[in-house]
C-alpha cells in the first residue's frame, strides 16, 4: 500500500467513528461497511463496561470522539509530512498493549501500519476487544492490512522490534527479555499542573477535566500539581463541584474510601470535598481519586525539579508558566504527533534493519 492509501483507511476509519457519540449516535449511510460494523460497535461500546468496569460508556465514547477527530485528512498529512518512508522496508513490530483507558495503545498500533511494517498485538486482558473490532473494520475497507496485523495471546514469535507498554516492574522484564531487539519500553508516567494562584474559574474547571477524565488512570491525567506557599485551595475546590457526579460510580467510591481510609489511618493531613481528596507529597503517582500537590517558592525551582524528573513525567499543565506546558483542560486531547513519552515511534521505526 502506498501513503496515500493507508491516510485515505484511517480518514474511513475516523468517519466511521465519529458516527458514535454518548448523546446521538447517527448511522451515517456514506459511511463504507456500515451495514456490517454499525450496529455491532454500538453494542460493543455498551458492552465494554462489563469487560471493564473502569470503561463506562461515557469515558469509551470519549475516546472514540477524540480518534474521530484525529483521523481527518488535514492531521493525517501534517503527521506524516515530516517523515521519509520512501525505501523503508516492511518489517514486523511486536505491540505489548496497556489496558488502562480505552484504546490506549491505538496510536502506536496506527504509527506501525503507517510506516508500511506489520504489526502483531497482544492486547491487555482489560482491553481485548475495541482494538481487534477496529482492525476487522480497517480490513474490511482494505483487505490487504489482512497480511498487515495479527492479534496473539500467547507467547510473541517472529518479530524484528518491540514497542511496549507496562508498569516500572513489568518494565524490568521487558527490558531483559527483549534485550537483543529494538525496542521502545514504557513505564509508568504521570501528569502535573502548576498553578500560581491567577487562574481564572473557567481554568480551573478545565482542570478538572485534566483530574477526572478516564476516573484519572491515564498517564496524561494530572495527578499533582504544584502551587506557591501559601495558596488557598477554596477556588480550586468551588470549580471542581462540577465534577461530583463521579463519586455516584461505584469503583470511584470504592477507591475513594479506601484511599482516604489509609490516608487517615496513616495520620495524614487532607483536604476533603467529598469525592477528592488532596495531600501534600513529593511524588507524582497519586491513587485514585485523590492528587497530590507540593508548594514552591519561584517557578524556577519547579521547573528545574521538572526537567530533573522528566523521566516521570508525561503533561505538565500551566498557564503558560512552564515552558512547553499545556493549556488546562487538554491532556486528553493529544495531536497524531504528540508521542507518549516524547518517543517519536514513527521515526523508531523508519530506523529498523
Amino acid at each position: 500500500m502506498d501513503l496515500e492509501t493507508k491516510k485515505n483507511v484511517f480518514v474511513t476509519l475516523g468517519r466511521f467513528l465519529n458516527q458514535f457519540a454518548e448523546d446521538n449516535s447517527t448511522k451515517d449511510s456514506s459511511v463504507p461497511q456500515n451495514d456490517l460494523f454499525f450496529d455491532d460497535f454500538h453494542q460493543l461500546i455498551h458492552l465494554s463496561q462489563s469487560h471493564n468496569g473502569w470503561y463506562t460508556p461515557e469515558q469509551v465514547y470519549f475516546s472514540i470522539q477524540s480518534w474521530a477527530k484525529a483521523l481527518t485528512p488535514a492531521n493525517l498529512n501534517q503527521w506524516t509530512s515530516s517523515y521519509d518512508f520512501s525505501g523503508n522496508k516492511s518489517k514486523t513490530i511486536a505491540l505489548i498493549l496497556a489496558g488502562n483507558i480505552p484504546l490506549v495503545g491505538f496510536h502506536d498500533f496506527i504509527s506501525v501500519l503507517m510506516a508500511g511494517h506489520n504489526a502483531i498485538v497482544k492486547t491487555s486482558s482489560d482491553d481485548q476487544y475495541l482494538l481487534p473490532f477496529l482492525a476487522k473494520y480497517l480490513i474490511a475497507i482494505e483487505p490487504e492490512l489482512a497480511n498487515k496485523i495479527t492479534f496473539v495471546s500467547g507467547k510473541l514469535e517472529n518479530f524484528d522490534a518491540v514497542i511496549a507498554t507496562g508498569s516500572n516492574n513489568t518494565a524490568r522484564y521487558f527490558e531483559y527479555y527483549f534485550k537483543d531487539k529494538p525496542s521502545i519500553i514504557r513505564k509508568n508516567r504521570n501528569s502535573v499542573a502548576v498553578l500560581n494562584g491567577n487562574e481564572t474559574k473557567e481554568q480551573l474547571v478545565a482542570l478538572g477535566e485534566d483530574i477526572f477524565r478516564y476516573f484519572g488512570l491515564g498517564c496524561r491525567n494530572v495527578s499533582k500539581l504544584f502551587v506557591p506557599k501559601g495558596y488557598s485551595f477554596d477556588a480550586f475546590f468551588e470549580a471542581i463541584f462540577e465534577y461530583q457526579d463521579v463519586i455516584h460510580y461505584e469503583k470511584y467510591a470504592n477507591n475513594y474510601d479506601y484511599n482516604k481510609a489509609v490516608f487517615l489511618m496513616s495520620n495524614y493531613q487532607l483536604l476533603d470535598n467529598g469525592f477528592l481528596t488532596l495531600k501534600e507529597d513529593i511524588n507524582y503517582a497519586s491513587p485514585i481519586s485523590s492528587v497530590f500537590y507540593e508548594y514552591y517558592d519561584t517557578l524556577a525551582e519547579v521547573e528545574k525539579r521538572l526537567e530533573l524528573d522528566t523521566e516521570k513525567i508525561q503533561c505538565i499543565v500551566s498557564n503558560n508558566l512552564i515552558k512547553n506546558s499545556i493549556p488546562f483542560g487538554q491532556t486528553q486531547h493529544p495531536q497524531l504527533w504528540d508521542y507518549a513519552d516524547n518517543v517519536d515511534t514513527i521515526s523508531f521505526s523508519l530506523t529498523i534493519k
